[in-house]
């Protein structure tokens, strides 16, 4: 069914309604337990549900097989999202093809993430440089099979500064042809109401629905804002600073202030919100239970497995999927296999250094998630790098504070650095260029302003890690001096190439082995078992191992594609080493330092 229809009889009856958004997972085992997941929340009632789409297809494979699953295996209508950020003809065409095979009959159009550069920019064939060419030939092809969606953005596009144009763009976005609309996220109801009324005014009559991102945990929060520069009322942003450092506290604020927007946005005549999970699940739960909607929407009477249209294959092929999600769920820590426990057992994931078996794994702070500079802007803050020489000094300018940023991080170093500052300085010179660290701490108290977060009276512990890339010609030493320090140093190093050397071994095996986790971080709090939300094993760094160096391919593609500089930024990503160094002794927080020289 059409989700337009949908939400017009939503509307029509008087009845709430809300819609769920999840992303593709990066992890093998973080898919199998987001089936799990949504099978659960599937109950609440989501009038249906989207699955975003990577920026020129790279998460599509799994995009169309997590909406497969939801739409003909959970039976819940589904909305995959479908960029044109370089993407040609063909992929949306194959794009379009498998999604009507397996029963899917609405998309979202989208750009897709701004363009790296004019290098990077590639519109598709047909002319896909904007959301409304996708539309239009999405139209040309199927007609009225699909129902289209389009994002809108109650504060305009970052990237327009001429706010009226940009608003004539969205209205000449939907004339192409959308049957609905879905906002970007947004914290303040007024403004919201306020850019609906303007779009009513200005002849858009399709459904269009808020988005709404419950607060998950401060750095999540902190760093949502601040890529798409989403206006946060002052009081908001006053509270958010007072418990940043309790992550339950964060979570019941987010809570909080989900229920009291919803509720305003109902009270002005506004009865849907379109909530994204970041694919977790007890915030979300607990949002719809106070509002009293879970199971108010129309899908409320439970998984419904009819009125699907994929074919027979695609069925069984997904069936046999979800029969091994239920056996592999039981790669989830539980204590006791309670309901309430799969809700709440990755309730905190750390992004990067979470558990990467979490679904929600590395949901916002990718390296290089967005490289926003055009041409003349990065090289004015990154210069045009042509030596290993100019990259280690970019490295400490960034470090010392001279720079904002750097490809892989978009925002300033951490204050937490500031203690271990003058040592991530000299290495970064020796050409040991850091893209993560930590300072060891030895029972920090939970309040300490700078160190702390938890419930207060607690203590906090860290092991010293550091995460950077390595030139060739200084890997093998510095691999040999790390090899001699084990057990005390843990390491994991690879390449482009795939190359993988660890030193990270079960305790029941003297082999490399995937199950080997090294805790980084933990907190121990009066009456609560050990908490440990930051880990590192090879699952969650193999992850992370191809964005960190398509990064430096997405930064050369920022000059010219026979340049000294794209041939010295491509020639390093495919010769330099990505290594994280864990040194287990926390009671001598210096020793570290001593593998880089």
């Amino acid at each position: 069914m059409k989700v337009s229809e949908k939400i017009e009889q939503a509307i029509a009856s008087g009845t709430p309604y809300f819609s769920l958004e999840f992303f593709p997972p990066k992890t093998e085992q973080g898919l199998v337990n987001l089936y799990d997941r949504i099978e659960r929340m599937a109950r609440l009632g989501p009038l249906f549900v989207a699955v975003t789409w990577g920026a020129g297809g790279a998460t599509a494979q799994r995009t169309l097989e997590l909406c497969g699953m939801c739409q003909s295996v959970f039976g819940i209508e589904t909305v995959m999202h479908l960029t044109c950020t370089n993407m040609d003809k063909a992929m949306v065409d194959r794009a379009l093809s498998e999604a009507k095979s397996a029963g899917i009959r609405n998309i979202l159009a989208l750009r897709g993430d701004p363009p790296r550069g004019s290098e990077y920019w590639t519109a598709c064939d047909g002319g896909f440089t904007h959301a409304a060419d996708l539309v239009r030939y999405i139209r040309s092809q199927y007609q009225d099979y699909f129902c289209i969606g389009v994002a809108g953005y109650p504060e305009g596009h970052i990237e327009n500064a001429d706010k009226d144009a940009d608003f004539a763009h969205f209205v000449d976005k939907v004339k192409a042809g959308a049957d609905f609309v879905v906002s970007q996220l947004v914290y303040d109801h007024e403004l919201f109401v306020a850019w609906e009324k303007r779009c009513r005014e200005n002849g858009v009559d399709v459904p269009i629905v808020p988005g709404v991102l419950p607060i998950q945990s401060y750095q999540s929060f902190r760093r949502l804002v601040h890529l798409t520069k989403t206006e946060v009322p002052e009081e908001l942003k006053t509270r958010v600073e007072e418990v940043k450092g309790n992550d339950q506290a964060i979570k019941d604020l987010g809570v909080e202030h989900a229920v009291d927007m919803v509720s305003k946005l109902h009270a002005a005549g506004i009865m849907g919100v379109h909530l994204t999970t970041l694919n977790l699940e007890s915030t979300v739960q607990r949002v719809l239970a106070t509002l009293g909607m879970a199971g108010s929407s129309s899908s409320s009477s439970g998984i419904s497995r009819g009125g699907s249209t994929a074919s027979l294959g695609s069925q069984q092929a997904l069936r046999s999927v979800a029969a091994s999600a239920t056996t592999a769920s039981a790669t989830v820590p539980t204590d006791s296999g309670l309901l309430a426990t799969k809700r709440v057992w990755d309730d905190f994931p750390n992004g990067r250094w979470g558990d990467a078996r979490s679904p929600a794994f590395g949901s916002v702070d990718a390296y290089g998630a967005m490289l926003k500079f055009d041409p003349q802007g990065a090289s004015s803050i990154w210069g045009r790098p042509q030596t290993v020489d100019d990259v280690s000094e970019l490295f400490a300018r960034y470090v010392s504070g001279e720079i904002p940023s750097l490809p892989w991080s978009d925002e300033p170093l951490l204050a937490e650095t500031q203690r271990i500052r003058d040592e991530l300085l000299r290495i970064n010179k020796l050409g040991y260029w850091t893209l993560a660290s930590q300072p060891a701490l030895d029972a920090v108290p939970s309040s300490d302003a700078t160190y702390g977060w938890g419930p207060r009276g607690g203590y906090i512990y860290q092991k010293a890690f550091v995460e950077c890339f390595v030139p060739a010609q200084m890997f093998p030493a510095f691999l040999s001096r790390l090899q001699s320090a084990s057990p005390r140093i843990t390491y994991y190093a690879s390449n482009a190439q795939g190359d993988f050397i660890t030193n990270a071994y079960s305790s029941q095996s003297d082999t490399e082995n995937a199950t080997a986790v090294t805790a980084l971080t933990w907190g121990v709090f009066p009456g609560r078992a050990v908490v440990q939300p930051t880990l590192i094993d090879k699952m969650n760094f193999l992850a992370w191992r191809t964005e960190a160096f398509q990064t430096w391919r997405e930064w050369a593609n920022m000059f010219a594609r026979d340049s000294s500089e794209a041939r010295f930024l491509c020639g390093t990503a495919d010769e330099c080493w990505l290594v994280n160094v864990v040194d287990n002794e926390f009671k001598n927080p210096d020793a570290i330092w001593e593998m880089f020289r």
